[in-house]
């Protein structure tokens, strides 16, 4: 099997997942990160649901033509938002494979500024 990028990320990312398990009450954060765009989701482990969900797409972020480190630092903020209307104060971050490093790392920086605690 070759090295390719994809392989190496779902590796990091299965070693990083053994230890994580996301509850109602601690969501699980799960980042995915593509080339143009970064999703963010709150996941209830236990009962395998998706409690909430954010991305640069949605249109108040999409609509603005600025870089991709000032969206993901919007999208920290609104998944922190909205977080906070539901009642959850903690969650357990999941880089999901990608180093804590540019989008991913202003991403949660911005969620931890709003209140979010990881």
């Amino acid at each position: 099997m070759g090295f390719n990028k994809t392989a190496r990320r779902e590796k990091i990312r299965k070693r990083i997942r053994k230890g994580l398990k996301g509850t109602a009450q601690k969501p699980r954060l799960s980042v995915f990160r593509s080339n143009k765009q970064i999703y963010v989701q709150l996941i209830d482990d236990e009962s395998g649901k998706t409690i909430l969900a954010a991305s640069s797409r949605e249109v108040n972020i999409a609509e603005n033509q600025e870089n991709k480190i000032l969206k993901a630092q919007k999208v920290g903020k609104l998944i922190a938002e909205r977080a906070k209307e539901n009642g959850i104060k903690e969650v357990i971050f999941d880089r999901g494979g990608y180093l804590y490093h540019g989008r991913v790392k202003n991403l949660a920086e911005a969620a931890r500024e709003e209140g979010l605690k990881f």
